[in-house]
């Protein structure tokens, strides 16, 4: 259907700090060059906090939140249902337990409710996903927490630019993490980063991304274990520039979702949580009426099947995962099918195409 690419092509802003990179010799983020610097601040800066750390990818972000936070093995995080996987293997890469609770059956975010029936006395932090680009009730969340005095970490994975009750995803919780992988609505192909409202938060997680230093230490003075975890010059020349044109793209992506008229179908978009002040449209989620056959809808190729609900991965329950009740999730991965971001890239005159090929595929016996 000629849907627009993604990534989308390179902008000259992008091509001329990646090529003096390159021209540079300072690939790495220890060879003296600012890049990966200038990049950590203005993202912890747009996510309202003072303290960033870049890393290869955000699976090894949110791990080293945990770790930074003083997860240990042993502890339980309790995580959404409905997320992709990685926020479970965070947690075991941790040698942690993940605890996997349901989502609100409405807008599919981490329950505080199912939070709390989730607790135990090993339960040590908690991780919202910030779905599809919205963001998670993180009010309520964040209450649960401290009540139990429990840590946060927010995945905004997906949620570039997204806020909650004005206030920016990322900077919510103790810390925040981001993806750059391929997907995502910022990429350098992998990537990812680490907001942290706290000092002393910060100088743990990045004593975890690299390999144990004291941040001002001595190079070869190793006081912690740690792990080379960190992003490349290369990498941030491709993100730095692509914060100048987020707002306008996330506005594109929000055109083409208000575009779209579902009106007579058996379908309805998944409202946001309350809360939400800006939604940066990662997916567009769609719920189908209980009568239509997901796997019809999925002959079209402008939608995808989401996320299976993570109590049925064999995987995680073998390596030793915890799993409560979660009706949500499940009826979510038999009921939700995704559209996702290039196509809402498009020009929002395209929307009626999604409903045209809807009532075609719908229509075939």
């Amino acid at each position: 259907m000629n849907w627009p690419e993604w990534p989308p092509p390179l902008d000259d802003a992008q091509r001329k700090l990646v090529n003096d990179v390159l021209e540079s010799g300072l690939w790495g983020a220890t060879q003296g060059g600012d890049v990966v610097a200038r990049l950590t601040a203005a993202f912890a800066a747009r996510s309202g906090v003072p303290y960033g750390v870049a890393v290869g990818n955000a699976t090894l972000g949110l791990f080293a939140a945990l770790k930074g936070l003083g997860v240990r093995p042993g502890d339980e995080v309790v995580v959404p249902a409905y997320t992709f996987v990685a926020s479970a293997t965070s947690v075991l890469l941790a040698g942690a337990v993940p605890v996997i609770a349901d989502v609100d059956p409405v807008h599919l975010h981490l329950s505080p409710e199912a939070v709390t029936a989730a607790l135990s006395p090993r339960t040590a932090a908690i991780m919202p996903v910030h779905l599809a680009g919205s963001p998670a009730p993180m009010d309520e969340l964040n209450a649960v927490a401290a009540r139990h005095g429990l840590a946060v970490v927010e995945d905004a994975a997906q949620a570039h630019g997204a806020t909650y009750r004005d206030r920016p995803v990322g900077g919510l919780g103790d810390a925040g993490v981001y993806s750059f992988q391929s997907s995502k609505a910022m990429t350098a192909g992998e990537g990812g980063l680490i907001t942290c409202r706290e000092e002393s938060v910060h100088e743990a997680v990045w004593s975890v991304c690299n390999v144990g230093r004291g941040l001002g230490g001595a190079w070869y003075g190793h006081p912690n274990v740690g792990w080379n975890l960190r992003l490349t010059e290369i990498q941030a020349a491709l993100l730095l520039p692509w914060l100048d044109r987020l707002d306008d793209e996330i506005d594109r992506r929000n055109a083409f979702c208000d575009a779209l008229d579902l009106e007579g179908l058996p379908v309805e978009q998944v409202p946001r949580p309350e809360g939400t002040t800006r939604d940066s449209r990662h997916l567009l989620m769609l719920r189908l009426d209980p009568a239509v056959d997901k796997a019809r809808v999925l002959r079209s190729p402008e939608f995808d099947g989401g996320y299976p609900a993570l109590g049925s991965m064999p995987a995680l329950l073998e390596a030793g995962a915890r799993v409560t009740d979660c009706p949500a999730a499940e009826e979510a991965a038999r009921s939700v099918v995704w559209i996702r971001q290039n196509i809402l890239m498009a020009d929002p005159g395209r929307a009626s195409e999604i409903t045209e090929n809807l009532n075609a595929v719908l229509a075939e016996t």
